[in-house]
């Protein structure tokens, strides 16, 4: 069967369109977002990033994948791990700040969140740290917290974090995507990834039937990794509302986790940090010292986004 047979140009979407021999960026379709997205790697201008007063330093926004780390410093210095503290610099992915020569020197894969480490323990050079489950494992081996000590316990918790990471991309760059952003609806691409998400919240109810948290007893980086994606659109705060579109309050047991973090004050002020949508009182856009949640919010000083 040839491939006009199988795939008959006429019924693709849009009609009549076959794939090139050799893809060319001229062909994308836009979306949201088509303004910085570039098959090419690399800085695309000069700008030194800032650098503030504390040894970590994270260059962040507050979608969930930064969120995760703002809520583990957040949930570090309730703690009592006073070296936790750290500046928070907004990046806006949107603007292409990502692509500046400081930011890419810490991050080559140009995606927040990304972190310096100006006082690691080793006593070296300032380290650097990319990617979200990196920088949660890293801070909670620094810290000896939010991670078991036991081999089984960690291996629970990484396994759970390695889901995260593996599962969300289908989440938010294949069911986000195509429901809220993409240029034009296509059912098959929304049924396809809708089906992914309802499994993965299938997944995630299941385990939380007979675990407090995610990864079992313990409050883990697990548990800072998955809130920010599904406990978000268990929420009803996600894509336009898909909460609805998926039927996410039949998930008793995810709901139930969802509200139990969510009354945590390290992952309410972790979720506010380097936040640029929402209520004005919920954005601290930096974040420099403990006092800024009560002084620096954008309905203090002004505006909002």
């Amino acid at each position: 069967m040839s491939d006009d047979n199988k795939f008959p140009p006429e019924s693709n979407l849009p009609a009549g369109y076959v794939p090139p021999k050799v893809w060319s960026p001229d062909t994308q379709s836009g979306g949201a977002f088509a303004s910085i997205n570039k098959p090419t790697a690399g800085a695309q201008f000069d700008k030194e990033l800032p650098v503030g007063t504390h040894p970590l330093q994270l260059y962040s926004l507050g979608t969930p994948n930064g969120v995760k780390v703002t809520i583990m410093l957040e949930e570090l210095l309730a703690a009592g791990h006073s070296e936790a503290e750290y500046d928070a610099w907004l990046i806006r992915i949107n603007k292409g700040d990502q692509f500046g020569s400081g930011f890419v020197s810490v991050n080559p894969n140009s995606k927040i969140p990304a972190m310096m480490d100006h006082k690691p323990k080793d006593g070296g050079a300032p380290l650097r740290l990319f990617e979200s489950g990196s920088i949660l494992t890293y801070l909670a081996d620094k810290f000896g917290a939010f991670l078991p000590k036991d081999a089984r316990g960690r291996a629970e918790a990484m396994n759970w974090l390695f889901w995260q990471m593996g599962s969300a991309p289908f989440l938010g760059g294949g069911f986000g995507h195509f429901y809220a952003y993409a240029p034009m609806k296509i059912q098959y691409a929304i049924d396809r990834y809708a089906m992914e998400v309802k499994r993965q919240l299938d997944v995630l109810d299941r385990q939380l039937k007979d675990n407090e948290y995610v990864a079992g007893t313990e409050y883990t980086i697990a548990d800072m990794a998955i809130w920010p994606w599904y406990g978000r659109i268990a929420a009803h705060d996600a894509y336009e509302d898909a909460g609805t579109f998926l039927a996410v309050d039949g998930y008793e047991n995810l709901q139930r986790w969802r509200r139990q973090i969510g009354e945590r004050p390290g992952a309410r002020r972790g979720k506010m940090v380097n936040s640029v949508t929402g209520d004005p009182s919920t954005q601290l856009h930096e974040r420099h010292d403990a006092s800024d949640f009560e002084t620096q919010t954008q309905d203090k000083i002004g505006g909002a986004g």
